[in-house]
């Protein structure tokens, strides 16, 4: 039952060549008739018949369209049209060739086949083709990136791939039909094949997806410093689809699979309104300094640094009574966070000859420890001597 439906469903090309013959005009009848009496004629009649119709049917498409497309400044429309042109062509010329066949009186087995032979070659065409506008369409949309984000250069692979496999799946179903095999036991095996890579790779597709989700979502990009929740820290040096590679301070590019960071707390040195980065000084002073000149020698220690920036211009806040020194920070913003390290280490050096130059003393832990008095049974070592 299943291989009969199959098959009706595989001639189904020969029924649309059959009721095309039905929009002939009846005053063009007898003409018909008589065109069939003369098998060879008529091929040829109805074949450069097709030829004339499919060239006028092109050229009122090329400009019907062409007219649209002068009032768009890009190039992605005449492109299309031009990609289009050839299967609009095939699609009308094979129509009337699959008439013309009908007309020589051929064995039914070799009319089916020479149709499903052009059906096939139609269905090929459109496929191929349609591999030609995807890479159009995400090329375009690519440059596209304020409208969308997740469609970029480095995506475009992902989408090309998953695009072409689902036309080639969808023109190869249209074959199987074409041809009377019931594709139902292919869909089967790919299903298992499908399920058995998936499972042989799934720590690649894990990376992969990763990979896309990175690129659409945008935590960080090339050139950023970010921090990773184990530790590492360093400029983005490429996002990849499989992985991300980080180069350290010491010069060590570091590649961490997209699974793993898609994961994981990052954190976007980088990111914010802009790329400066602001530092911290921490700084303790002795109880009974004067507060206020502390703030004013530390503001001077950035002040006068020639790479601290102005605009947002630094800044001191005392923030605690220690258990032994009153307690400031000195905040001031740089021009890169890879500049955090260093300029953090010059300003700890001003700050400690500024607060030395002032006379404010910088305390430090110390512990004093009183004893009332020695046990009985504790002998000096005068005594025992």
């Amino acid at each position: 039952m299943q291989d009969t439906q199959t098959a009706e469903n595989g001639t189904d090309v020969m029924v649309m060549f059959d009721g095309f013959g039905r929009f002939i005009p009846d005053s063009w009848e007898p003409y018909w008739q008589q065109i069939q009496q003369f098998p060879l004629l008529g091929f040829v009649l109805v074949t450069a018949i097709g030829y004339v119709l499919a060239k006028v049917a092109l050229f009122i498409f090329s400009k019907s369209f062409n007219q649209l497309t002068k009032l768009s400044k890009n190039e992605v429309d005449d492109e299309l049209i031009e990609i289009l042109k050839r299967p609009i062509f095939l699609t009308i010329f094979f129509l009337f060739l699959g008439l013309a066949i009908k007309t020589i009186g051929l064995s039914d087995g070799w009319e089916k086949g020479l149709i499903r032979f052009l059906a096939s070659v139609l269905v090929l065409a459109w496929m191929f083709r349609g591999f030609r506008i995807l890479t159009l369409l995400l090329n375009t949309l690519s440059k596209l990136t304020h409208k969308y984000e997740i469609i970029q250069p480095k995506t475009i692979p992902l989408f090309d791939l998953v695009g072409k496999l689902l036309l080639i799946g969808l023109g190869s179903y249209i074959l199987l039909m074409l041809w009377g095999v019931d594709p139902t036991a292919w869909l089967a095996s790919a299903g298992v094949i499908g399920i058995a890579v998936g499972f042989a790779a799934k720590d690649t597709l894990a990376n992969l997806f990763s990979g896309f989700f990175i690129i659409a979502d945008a935590p960080y990009k090339v050139g950023d410093y970010v921090n990773l929740d184990a530790g590492e820290r360093g400029m983005v040096t490429q996002v990849g689809m499989r992985s991300t590679r980080l180069l350290t301070r010491d010069d060590i590019e570091i590649t961490i699979p997209n699974n793993i960071i898609g994961n994981a707390k990052i954190i976007n040195e980088s990111g914010g309104r802009w790329v400066k980065s602001r530092i911290r000084i921490p700084v303790g002073v002795a109880y009974g300094a004067d507060v206020r000149a502390v703030c004013d020698v530390l503001k001077s220690c950035a002040v006068n640094h020639k790479e601290v920036l102005d605009d947002p211009e630094p800044r001191v806040r005392m923030r605690s009574f220690g258990a032994s020194s009153l307690d400031f920070e000195l905040l001031c913003w740089i021009n890169e966070p890879v500049l955090r390290g260093r300029l953090r280490h010059e300003l700890f050096m001003d700050v400690y000859e500024a607060l030395n130059d002032a006379g404010i003393e910088i305390p430090f832990s110390q512990h004093d420890l009183y004893i009332k008095e020695f046990p009985q049974n504790l002998k000096s070592p005068e005594s025992s001597s």
